[in-house]
């Protein structure tokens, strides 16, 4: 998305969304029960987890802008090729790099024999098919956050496919109202497929569980997890872009009270799922206290980006920052923090009485060593692959715009 397009407030919460992710992984390396006073506070920080859904909201947001706005214009569909282009260069490269270092970590660092189970995980992680069977849900041992980008891949597909069947309503019966509940109709689609998906295919009780592996774990997550319904918190992002585009350009304040007042309602769900598993299960089995959670980003979005004052607070230097390498600080963060912990397993304070302060000391080291590979990895692979996917775009689709 270029520049004079900024949504106000979108930085912020993708940064946001990286920084849970990164202290969620960073507290499943101390044992809560030794923490003491700050035992509430770290367990609630437990559920950071909630970024991954940060993430499906914000992209299902940003990618769906273009959609709306040549939809409600009475236009063609956006180029599909420009979309696709732009996708795979903002996802392909740096995924493919951490992807591929987590699987030699695998079998090296972490001593993983290298079987033909392992090969046809890292296999199907490279073509974004790891997601449809606990078999292949974590690609490699060596780097389980890159589970969701397949998940974000098929969003990226069913996206355009929802937007086709809105733009063949007919143009005289096309009104923004009508296509914003059309899309509704969709989410409530995706829903009953997600709960068929869970009725047809359970996982086996056969190792199942985290004690057994990623493998366990992801029998501990399918058919919960599956990418039909990460879709469903993704097409609520879409929906939130078509009614900010609905929305009159004008800031007013009172954006930026509801603004302040569904970030706390969404932050709130932190303490609140404590008590519960881990993946705060909500609506049909839905991780991140699905709808709730989903909803209020997405109202803190809208309202963002049409606030006076608090999204240029937000949008701070160290938060745009973030933004900017937010998927290196994704796809880098387990590698540092399994590397790490293989090579000095005291370096967390595992094992002592009292670990806080040893932890504290591993987490400033890993998170600058995340933050310095995240850089790296923009800052050498990334940019220079979207710039380029850009200049390309630009030649055969100059006036589509794409986040």
């Amino acid at each position: 998305m270029q520049q004079q397009d900024r949504v106000a407030g979108a930085d912020f919460l993708r940064a946001t969304a990286c920084l849970l992710v990164l202290i969620h992984h960073l507290i499943l390396r101390i044992d809560l029960n030794k923490t003491e006073a700050l035992q509430p506070t770290l367990t609630a920080l437990r559920f950071g987890n909630f970024g991954v859904a940060i993430f499906f909201i914000l992209s299902g947001f940003l990618l769906a802008l273009p959609f709306w706005r040549s939809l409600d214009a009475g236009c063609a569909v956006p180029d599909l090729r420009t979309y696709v282009l732009r996708r795979a260069a903002r996802i392909v490269p740096g995924y493919w790099v951490a992807l591929t270092a987590g699987f030699i970590l695998s079998v090296t660092l972490l001593g993983h024999a290298l079987t033909p189970e392992l090969v046809m995980r890292y296999v199907s992680g490279l073509f974004f098919m790891s997601q449809w069977h606990w078999r292949t849900f974590f690609p490699v041992e060596g780097n389980g956050p890159l589970w969701s980008i397949s998940f974000e891949v098929t969003s990226y597909v069913l996206l355009p496919l929802g937007f086709l069947w809105l733009f063949a309503i007919l143009e005289k019966r096309r009104s923004p109202l009508v296509t914003r509940l059309a899309w509704l109709g969709i989410i409530a689609v995706t829903l009953l497929a997600h709960e068929t998906f869970r009725a047809l295919l359970p996982a086996n009780e056969i190792d199942r569980g985290w004690q057994y592996g990623m493998q366990g774990g992801a029998k501990e997550w399918m058919p919960n997890y599956n990418p039909v319904g990460f879709f469903a918190i993704f097409a609520l992002g879409a929906l939130a872009g078509g009614i900010q585009i609905m929305l009159p350009p004008k800031r007013q304040i009172w954006f930026d009270i509801l603004a302040v007042a569904s970030l706390i309602a969404a932050g709130f769900q932190l303490p609140l799922s404590t008590g519960g598993p881990w993946e705060a299960y909500g609506w049909l089995g839905l991780p991140y206290a699905f709808p709730l959670f989903p909803i209020m980003i997405a109202v803190a979005l809208v309202a963002l980006s049409r606030s006076v004052l608090l999204a240029a607070l937000l949008d701070n230097v160290f938060m745009r920052f973030t933004a900017t390498v937010s998927f290196g600080i994704y796809i880098w963060q387990d590698i540092v923090l399994t590397s790490m912990q293989t090579i000095s397993p005291a370096i967390f304070g595992i094992g002592k009485d009292d670990p806080l302060r040893d932890w504290f000391v591993g987490c400033a080291f890993a998170t600058a060593i995340t933050f310095l590979l995240a850089s790296l990895s923009y800052f050498a692979i990334e940019r220079k692959v979207i710039r380029h996917a850009a200049r390309i775009a630009r030649k055969n689709t100059p006036n589509t715009q794409y986040s």
